[in-house]
């Protein structure tokens, strides 16, 4: 019985729509309407400023943190990382927004938290590292998680390896629109970063030549 009290409660919080219900109840904005549409911390960002933006990326990391963390509150034998897979579950498919979701990232790395709080040093350290080089958050995301899978495979951990892995095929299926828009170079970016600089040193030349 607590196996399922776990489940659920790892769904339940993963399916909270901080994005949304930020917009909604102190913006009288439905991000789902605007920007990307997506519900998740870039968007919430890009619609509601980084204050809200801040505050939804804390929400979404506690939501896998807290998920992965109850077979230590509960004292249960099982492996964090399979709890908190379902709340990176609930993030994609919340039972509050009719089973629609943002792309995981964030509160993939609150399981990773609870799990190994070095990986997840690591991880947002690479993260940081491709949005400055790219300016894209979509580009380091994907990076991202996927450099997880790689040291997960090279250290031998084979539930993480699997957990990574799943979790790397479900970011980059999210991602499939941004995947293609970085193909063709149509892929927005965020205000900083070297991938902004040349995109906005290229487009001034072409004004200057026009």
């Amino acid at each position: 019985m607590i196996y399922i009290v776990m489940i659920v409660i790892a769904y339940l919080l993963g399916s909270i729509p901080s994005g949304l219900w930020i917009g909604k109840y102190f913006y009288h904005k439905d991000i789902r309407k605007e920007g990307s549409g997506n519900i998740g911390t870039t968007n919430t960002f890009r619609v509601l400023g980084p204050k809200a933006g801040t505050v939804v990326l804390v929400m979404d990391i506690l939501k896998g943190t807290l998920a992965a963390s109850q077979p230590y509150l509960f004292h249960v034998n099982v492996n964090p990382l399979l709890i908190g897979l379902v709340a990176s579950v609930g993030h994609t498919c919340s039972i509050f927004d009719n089973f629609h979701g943002g792309k995981a990232v964030a509160t993939s790395a609150g399981i990773l938290l609870a799990y190994y709080p070095l990986l997840f040093v690591i991880a947002s350290l690479v993260f940081i590292s491709v949005i400055l080089l790219t300016s894209m958050v979509s580009c380091a995301s994907i990076i991202g998680v996927s450099t997880i899978f790689v040291i997960a495979l090279c250290i031998h951990d084979h539930i993480l390896s699997i957990i990574a892995g799943i979790i790397t095929l479900l970011i980059i299926v999210r991602h499939r629109s941004n995947i293609n828009r970085i193909i063709h170079g149509k892929e927005s970016m965020v205000s900083f970063g070297l991938g902004h600089y040349l995109r906005e040193k290229r487009f001034n030349k072409v004004d200057c030549n026009k």
